[in-house]
């Protein structure tokens, strides 16, 4: 049986709809378990005939997904900058997720910064919270870009000019800007998103796979004709990101920041 095992995310399916609820406590890290089981999910969700939308949401009302593992990240190798041909892990990952061949559906109700809002972009569609969802991009804070897709699929959501206000500004931004710049597709009161998403979700999951899905390559080709290749822009992001990485201060603040208390609680809901 599928859906079977997994710790970090709670799994229900019901007529055709699957919840997965990520809840990694305390602050639902994007690290290396998650990611794993993320990947197992994206792979068991594409396999099971029964299952046609993925609703994604958590079980934590402050935090979507924080960010990525900082410590995580600082094990990464740096004696390698040169440009690759393969995608990094990560990015394995969250492409396998782009491309699974059903709705992924982001329901973020809090906190969703660096790696979080990255994988917030490769879903289909994303739904947020007033005055609760948080997004940001702040790895150049910290000597670094980010390395998950945020410099390639962020500009084919919002355009260049305000993915660079958020990835140079590193700073937050609410949900009622995220729908303004069309990062999510509505902002709606914590009271009507879910039944939102649900009623959504319900209409998708009646209309046969191989339509949904037909419609789905078909808006995806009118992209790429005139954006061209992500797969090529993943593989630049990964070098930058690697040649950033490897710089002193890079580590140094990325240490600084998990010395001062990073990824407790209380550090990431303070005021940033």
């Amino acid at each position: 049986m599928p859906y079977e095992d997994y710790e970090l995310i709670r799994i229900t399916v019901d007529h055709g709809i699957c919840r997965a609820t990520i809840d990694n406590p305390p602050i639902n890290l994007l690290d290396q378990a998650l990611m794993f089981e993320i990947d197992r999910l994206t792979q068991e969700i594409a396999a099971d005939g029964a299952v046609r939308v993925l609703i994604v949401d958590s079980a934590d009302p402050e935090f979507f997904v924080a960010h990525a593992d900082v410590a995580l990240i600082l094990d990464l190798p740096v004696d390698d900058i040169t440009l690759h041909d393969h995608l990094s892990p990560f990015h394995q990952v969250m492409e396998r997720f782009r491309t699974l061949p059903k709705p992924t559906i982001a329901v973020i109700e809090g906190i969703c910064r660096g790696g979080g809002s990255e994988w917030a972009a490769a879903f289909d569609l994303r739904y947020a919270a007033l005055g609760k969802a948080i997004f940001g991009q702040p790895e150049v804070m910290f000597g670094i870009i980010p390395g998950g897709g945020g410099t390639q699929r962020l500009p084919r959501l919002v355009g260049r000019g305000r993915s660079l206000e958020a990835i140079l500004g590193g700073m937050d931004f609410d949900a009622a800007t995220a729908e303004a710049w069309g990062f999510v597709d509505r902002a709606l009161p914590p009271d009507e998103l879910h039944r939102f998403v649900d009623k959504l979700a319900a209409r998708i999951a009646s209309v046969p796979p191989k339509t949904v899905a037909a419609a789905i390559r078909a808006v995806d080709a009118s992209l790429d004709a005139q954006v061209g290749d992500i797969v090529t822009g993943l593989r630049v992001e990964d070098q930058l990101f690697r040649e950033t990485l490897a710089q002193p201060e890079a580590r140094q603040r990325l240490q600084a920041v998990i010395d001062a208390g990073a990824q407790t609680r209380a550090f990431e809901l303070g005021d940033r």
